[in-house]
């Protein structure tokens, strides 16, 4: 039995990726942490800062204490630092969205990036333009904010939140080959919207890569 880590700055992120885990690899283990003031206060500072560097590090010790090996961070805004943090430590970390992002730039060169938060954009779209690189693939990257849909998130009413994201995802069919739900919150949207587009999440390419040992 494998151990997994979970680090998640929403706690509505626990039983869905314990779910994914005991989907796509039976019988292994996930820990997790949870510390929603990593994000607000990331939000708040408008950048990832000592202090928060030293929190994030601090969750990501406490789940390899709890024998977690591999860890994944499910947050889109900090993830970056989550990784870096891992690489400095000898902790495997995989931000939650690579392995989707690895996906999006091979398929397709007009990509979107849907996020209900400002803080997500840039995070993100770093990201795909890295792995855009890495691939030798030409892309153009947009910006589609959603911002209204975040306060029902932070209301507790995950049916609207969805709603509005999938309102809005409908809304770019047409000028997109690639749709990026940036937020693991997002995925549930896949199964409510039929675009022409792709529409790619993050929660279960990251669990796969995860299982798999992909943690490029």
């Amino acid at each position: 039995m494998s151990t997994y880590g979970f680090l998640h700055t929403a706690a509505v992120h626990v039983a869905a990726f314990t779910a994914l885990l005991d989907e796509i690899s039976p019988g292994d283990r996930a820990v997790h942490v949870v510390d929603e003031s990593l994000l607000t206060d990331a939000r708040r500072r408008g950048r990832v800062d000592d202090d928060l560097r030293r929190r994030i590090t601090a969750g990501i010790a406490e789940l390899t204490a709890e024998g977690a090996g591999p860890v994944v961070c499910t947050c889109s805004t900090i993830g970056a630092t989550a990784e870096d943090i891992g690489h400095h430590t000898g902790v495997a970390v995989l931000r939650v969205d690579r392995p989707m992002a690895r996906m999006a730039v091979t398929s397709g060169h007009r990509l979107a990036i849907v996020a209900a938060l400002e803080s997500t954009l840039g995070p993100t779209r770093a990201l795909l333009l890295e792995e855009a690189a890495a691939a030798g693939r030409p892309v153009t990257v947009t910006d589609a904010p959603c911002p209204g849909a975040w306060t029902h998130f932070e209301a507790g009413d995950l049916d609207r939140y969805l709603a509005a994201v999938a309102a809005h995802v409908e809304s770019l069919d047409g000028d997109f080959d690639v749709i990026v739900l940036a937020q693991a919150s997002m995925a549930p949207v896949q199964r409510l919207v039929q675009p022409s587009a792709l529409v790619l999440s993050s929660p279960r390419t990251a669990v796969t890569a995860l299982v798999q040992g992909d943690l490029r």
